[in-house]
Protein backbone atom coordinates (compact mmCIF):
# COMPACT_ATOMS: atom_id res chain seq x y z
CA UNK A 1 0.00 0.00 0.00
CA UNK A 2 0.87 3.83 -0.40
CA UNK A 3 1.79 5.59 1.99
CA UNK A 4 -0.74 8.22 0.85
CA UNK A 5 -2.49 9.71 3.60
CA UNK A 6 -5.60 9.31 1.83
CA UNK A 7 -5.45 5.56 1.78
CA UNK A 8 -6.75 3.31 4.28
CA UNK A 9 -4.22 0.91 5.86
CA UNK A 10 -4.99 -3.08 6.28
CA UNK A 11 -6.45 -2.50 9.61
CA UNK A 12 -9.05 0.83 8.77
CA UNK A 13 -10.43 -1.57 5.78
CA UNK A 14 -11.12 -3.60 8.30
CA UNK A 15 -12.15 -1.70 10.52
CA UNK A 16 -14.17 -0.09 7.64
CA UNK A 17 -16.11 -3.68 7.05
CA UNK A 18 -16.79 -4.04 10.81
CA UNK A 19 -18.54 -0.54 11.12
CA UNK A 20 -20.59 -1.08 8.30
CA UNK A 21 -21.72 -4.63 9.38
CA UNK A 22 -22.72 -3.07 12.64
CA UNK A 23 -24.55 -0.13 11.10
CA UNK A 24 -26.38 -2.36 8.40
CA UNK A 25 -27.65 -4.91 11.29
CA UNK A 26 -28.70 -1.73 13.36
CA UNK A 27 -30.51 -0.11 10.32
CA UNK A 28 -32.05 -3.53 10.11
CA UNK A 29 -33.22 -3.96 13.30
CA UNK A 30 -34.45 -0.83 13.60
CA UNK A 31 -36.74 -0.69 10.58
CA UNK A 32 -38.13 -4.19 11.45
CA UNK A 33 -39.64 -2.61 14.88
CA UNK A 34 -40.49 0.31 13.07
CA UNK A 35 -42.45 -1.39 10.44
CA UNK A 36 -43.50 -4.60 12.00
CA UNK A 37 -47.31 -4.74 13.12
CA UNK A 38 -47.44 -5.26 16.83
CA UNK A 39 -50.49 -6.76 18.02
CA UNK A 40 -49.65 -8.86 21.18
CA UNK A 41 -52.25 -11.55 21.99
CA UNK A 42 -52.80 -14.26 24.59
CA UNK A 43 -52.05 -16.87 22.30
CA UNK A 44 -49.02 -14.73 20.77
CA UNK A 45 -47.76 -14.64 24.16
CA UNK A 46 -47.99 -17.76 25.57
CA UNK A 47 -45.34 -20.71 25.61
CA UNK A 48 -44.50 -21.95 21.95
CA UNK A 49 -42.21 -25.31 21.77
CA UNK A 50 -42.41 -26.96 17.93
CA UNK A 51 -46.06 -26.35 17.19
CA UNK A 52 -47.30 -28.23 20.34
CA UNK A 53 -49.12 -27.30 23.66
CA UNK A 54 -47.08 -27.28 26.73
CA UNK A 55 -48.01 -30.09 28.92
CA UNK A 56 -46.35 -31.13 32.43
CA UNK A 57 -43.67 -29.37 34.41
CA UNK A 58 -40.25 -28.75 32.50
CA UNK A 59 -38.14 -30.12 35.29
CA UNK A 60 -37.78 -33.24 33.24
CA UNK A 61 -35.48 -35.65 33.99
CA UNK A 62 -32.39 -36.49 30.49
CA UNK A 63 -30.49 -39.31 30.86
CA UNK A 64 -27.06 -37.47 31.55
CA UNK A 65 -25.42 -39.84 28.55
CA UNK A 66 -26.77 -37.63 25.92
CA UNK A 67 -24.52 -34.68 27.73
CA UNK A 68 -21.24 -36.87 27.73
CA UNK A 69 -21.71 -38.50 24.51
CA UNK A 70 -22.16 -34.66 22.72
CA UNK A 71 -19.03 -33.37 24.88
CA UNK A 72 -16.64 -36.24 23.74
CA UNK A 73 -17.62 -35.79 20.08
CA UNK A 74 -17.32 -32.28 20.56
CA UNK A 75 -13.82 -32.52 22.25
CA UNK A 76 -12.40 -35.09 19.55
CA UNK A 77 -14.07 -33.18 16.80
CA UNK A 78 -12.13 -29.73 17.52
CA UNK A 79 -9.53 -31.04 18.33
CA UNK A 80 -9.13 -32.94 14.94
CA UNK A 81 -9.63 -29.68 13.35
CA UNK A 82 -5.93 -29.21 14.26
CA UNK A 83 -4.92 -31.91 11.91
CA UNK A 84 -6.02 -30.30 8.89
CA UNK A 85 -3.78 -26.99 8.94
CA UNK A 86 -0.66 -29.51 10.13
CA UNK A 87 -1.11 -31.32 6.65
CA UNK A 88 -1.74 -28.40 4.93
CA UNK A 89 1.38 -26.23 6.20
CA UNK A 90 3.89 -29.17 6.91
CA UNK A 91 3.16 -30.83 3.88
CA UNK A 92 4.80 -28.72 1.73
CA UNK A 93 7.50 -29.77 0.00
CA UNK A 94 9.45 -26.67 0.04
CA UNK A 95 10.11 -27.08 3.67
CA UNK A 96 11.04 -30.71 3.81
CA UNK A 97 13.44 -29.70 0.99
CA UNK A 98 14.71 -26.75 2.80
CA UNK A 99 15.46 -29.30 6.01
CA UNK A 100 15.09 -33.16 6.20
CA UNK A 101 14.63 -32.87 9.82
CA UNK A 102 10.97 -31.27 9.01
CA UNK A 103 9.19 -34.00 8.05
CA UNK A 104 10.37 -36.14 11.22
CA UNK A 105 9.94 -33.30 13.34
CA UNK A 106 6.37 -32.75 12.11
CA UNK A 107 5.79 -36.30 11.97
CA UNK A 108 6.48 -37.19 15.57
CA UNK A 109 5.02 -34.06 16.55
CA UNK A 110 1.53 -35.11 15.12
CA UNK A 111 1.99 -38.37 16.24
CA UNK A 112 2.03 -37.71 19.95
CA UNK A 113 -0.97 -34.80 19.78
CA UNK A 114 -2.63 -38.22 17.76
CA UNK A 115 -1.27 -40.56 20.79
CA UNK A 116 -3.18 -38.14 23.30
CA UNK A 117 -6.42 -38.44 21.14
CA UNK A 118 -6.53 -41.87 21.23
CA UNK A 119 -5.12 -42.41 24.98
CA UNK A 120 -8.46 -39.94 25.63
CA UNK A 121 -10.56 -42.05 23.81
CA UNK A 122 -9.19 -45.26 25.21
CA UNK A 123 -10.15 -43.47 28.76
CA UNK A 124 -13.57 -42.56 27.92
CA UNK A 125 -13.86 -46.38 26.47
CA UNK A 126 -12.64 -48.04 29.52
CA UNK A 127 -14.36 -45.92 32.07
CA UNK A 128 -18.08 -46.37 30.20
CA UNK A 129 -18.65 -43.41 28.72
CA UNK A 130 -19.27 -44.59 25.46
CA UNK A 131 -21.67 -47.71 26.27
CA UNK A 132 -25.28 -46.95 26.46
CA UNK A 133 -27.40 -47.38 29.51
CA UNK A 134 -29.93 -50.00 28.55
CA UNK A 135 -32.95 -50.57 31.41
CA UNK A 136 -32.80 -53.93 32.67
CA UNK A 137 -36.65 -55.56 31.85
CA UNK A 138 -38.10 -57.31 35.11
CA UNK A 139 -41.41 -59.39 35.23
CA UNK A 140 -43.57 -57.43 37.75
CA UNK A 141 -44.70 -59.60 40.52
CA UNK A 142 -47.67 -58.28 42.32
CA UNK A 143 -48.36 -59.99 45.79
CA UNK A 144 -52.30 -60.52 46.40
CA UNK A 145 -54.29 -62.67 48.19
CA UNK A 146 -55.59 -64.59 45.61
CA UNK A 147 -54.54 -67.97 45.68
CA UNK A 148 -53.13 -69.46 42.14
CA UNK A 149 -55.51 -72.06 41.99
CA UNK A 150 -58.31 -69.95 41.31
CA UNK A 151 -56.38 -68.30 38.38
CA UNK A 152 -55.98 -71.56 36.71
CA UNK A 153 -59.45 -72.86 37.44
CA UNK A 154 -60.42 -69.34 35.59
CA UNK A 155 -57.90 -70.21 32.83
CA UNK A 156 -58.75 -73.76 31.97
CA UNK A 157 -62.89 -73.16 31.71
CA UNK A 158 -64.12 -73.07 28.64
CA UNK A 159 -66.27 -70.36 27.74
CA UNK A 160 -69.14 -70.41 24.86
CA UNK A 161 -68.08 -68.43 22.37
CA UNK A 162 -70.98 -66.70 20.09
CA UNK A 163 -70.57 -66.46 16.48
CA UNK A 164 -71.42 -63.02 15.36
CA UNK A 165 -71.01 -63.50 11.50
CA UNK A 166 -73.95 -66.47 11.46
CA UNK A 167 -76.63 -63.97 13.04
CA UNK A 168 -78.57 -63.63 10.49
CA UNK A 169 -79.62 -59.97 10.62
CA UNK A 170 -83.65 -59.69 10.01
CA UNK A 171 -84.77 -55.61 8.61
CA UNK A 172 -86.91 -54.26 10.13
CA UNK A 173 -89.72 -51.98 8.39
CA UNK A 174 -89.98 -48.92 9.54
CA UNK A 175 -93.60 -47.74 10.17
CA UNK A 176 -95.02 -44.13 8.45
CA UNK A 177 -95.30 -41.82 11.65
CA UNK A 178 -98.16 -39.58 10.93
CA UNK A 179 -97.01 -36.25 12.32
CA UNK A 180 -99.78 -33.45 13.01
CA UNK A 181 -99.04 -30.42 11.09
CA UNK A 182 -96.86 -27.88 13.54
CA UNK A 183 -98.91 -25.43 15.21
CA UNK A 184 -97.80 -22.27 16.83
CA UNK A 185 -98.11 -23.25 20.19
CA UNK A 186 -97.90 -19.30 21.09
CA UNK A 187 -100.22 -16.79 19.27
CA UNK A 188 -99.18 -13.15 20.93
CA UNK A 189 -102.03 -10.66 21.46
CA UNK A 190 -101.60 -7.11 21.41
CA UNK A 191 -103.50 -5.02 23.29
CA UNK A 192 -104.89 -2.43 21.44
CA UNK A 193 -104.18 1.28 22.69
CA UNK A 194 -106.80 2.92 24.47
CA UNK A 195 -109.54 3.57 21.44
Amino acid sequence: MDDHPTQLSAYGSILLIGVVGILLVCVTMFMAKLLAPNKPNPIKLSTYECGEETTGSSWVQFNPRFYVIALVFLLFDVELIFVFPWATVFGQSELIAADKRWGWFTMIEMAIFLGILILGLVYVWVRGDLNWVKPKHTIPSVDTGVPLSAYEALNSKQYAIKDHKAVEVVAEQKEKVVQPKASVGFKPRFKKPNA
